[in-house]
């Protein structure tokens, strides 16, 4: 009875911290996935910007946005905008796939944790039915 309470309370334990695990790459993934909607929302703010700043350059529009109290800006300091602007989207860009690469590895260690649980199910029957069972603590492999 002694050795049932025990391996029961040691289930027991490893559940709450599989559960725990699985909250924390919940909580993970949900910023993660705020983040890229902030990201695209900026990215789109980004292009929107650009495109009028093209036009601008290629004298293609007549924008009041490029228009000032002393005249219109110069050349120059479009370009140096437009610069800027590619800079900003590139830094974007690289931010975004920082976030895929976290995204992906929040689901390889969901996967992970699931076949964990998958094993320890079939050891613990393999176990039952040869009268002993052997469990792991979640992240540990079992030999």
């Amino acid at each position: 009875k002694r050795a049932i309470r025990k391996r029961r309370k040691l289930e027991k334990e490893t559940k709450q911290l599989i559960k725990q695990e699985e909250l924390k790459r919940l909580h993970k993934a949900q910023a993660v996935q705020r983040q890229l909607e902030e990201l695209e929302e900026r990215q789109r703010a980004l292009e929107k910007f650009g495109v009028k700043l093209e036009r601008e350059l290629r004298g293609e529009a007549d924008l009041n946005l490029f228009h000032t109290d002393s005249g219109t800006k110069d050349e120059n300091q479009m370009l140096h905008e437009w610069f800027e602007l590619v800079m900003e989207k590139n830094k974007l860009m690289r931010y975004e796939s920082e976030l895929l690469i976290i995204a992906q590895e929040l689901e390889l260690e969901d996967h992970q944790s699931r076949l964990e649980q998958k094993l320890r199910e079939k050891m613990a029957i393999d176990g039952k039915s040869e009268g002993t069972v052997c469990s792991s603590p979640p992240g540990q492999t079992v030999p």
